[in-house]
């Protein structure tokens, strides 16, 4: 029964959780205002092959962050991700995670996440309280990048595009699951509003299965993500293998 409880009282809090700059990320607990304006709209080709015109990932890379000096190695899957596998790979190569800080740990009343990226939190006099709202603002169209929400099912060809899987009526699970040490983008309630914010399953946490896109797993360094704390920042973020799979416009 309490985890009956934890698991709808987490459900209820992933929907509330919000944002004032048009990409309310989740999950988060820390704002409650919605979004103020809609999330860019984006459609898959009539192919059914992704043309989004964003940055994507051909194949698999390993990706690298420093927290407190040791190492965290994510495998990053854009076998079966390749949209939300190159946004991350894209701003792990633009340096784009460097600074940044894990503004949201939830270990209790059970392991849940820990979420960070958030480009406002480069800066530390930045407030605790609003962070959770941001987006990566492209340089060269100063606007925000917003990607869809990519989950492939498992048995298809091709992953679901823009909606859940409650919303697409598909019954199966996922190719890439909410396992522990997963790796996810955080979003607000708009389908297609995750851009930067990503988040790391510290259990399994299988209700999250079909409505937020898994893009990796960390494969070393789970004992690093265990320690992190509110606050703690990204000190590196590099690309290791697989920057050559990476497809950018």
């Amino acid at each position: 029964m309490r985890l009956f409880s934890f698991t709808l009282v987490t459900l209820l809090v992933l929907w509330l959780g919000g944002c004032t700059s048009g990409t309310a990320l989740k999950p988060d607990s820390d704002q409650t205002a919605l979004n103020s304006g809609p999330a860019q709209s984006v459609v898959a080709s009539s192919s059914n092959r992704p043309d989004f015109g964003l940055p994507t990932l051909t194949g698999s890379a390993k990706v690298e962050l420093k927290v407190k000096g040791a190492a965290i190695i994510i495998q990053v899957d854009g076998t079966q991700a390749p949209v939300t596998a190159g946004n991350f790979v894209d701003l792990v190569n633009r340096g784009v995670y460097t600074g940044l800080s894990f503004h949201r740990v939830v270990r209790e009343p059970q392991p849940f996440v820990v979420q960070g990226g958030d480009p406002q939190s480069k800066d530390p006099a930045f407030p605790l309280s609003q962070l959770g709202t941001g987006s990566f603002v492209d340089p060269t169209t100063q606007q925000p990048r917003y990607i869809p929400l990519e989950i492939k099912p498992a048995g298809a060809d091709q992953p679901i595009y823009n909606q859940t899987f409650e919303t697409a009526k598909v019954n199966q699970a996922p190719v890439l699951t909410h396992k522990r040490g997963a790796v996810a983008m955080a979003r607000s309630q708009a389908p297609d509003s995750a851009s930067a914010q990503f988040y790391i399953a510290l259990a399994d946490l299988p209700f999250l299965d079909g409505s937020y896109a898994v893009f990796g797993y960390v494969t070393q360094g789970m004992e690093v993500v265990d320690k992190i704390q509110q606050g703690d920042r990204i000190e590196s973020a590099r690309v290791l293998e697989g920057l050559d799979k990476l497809k950018t416009q």
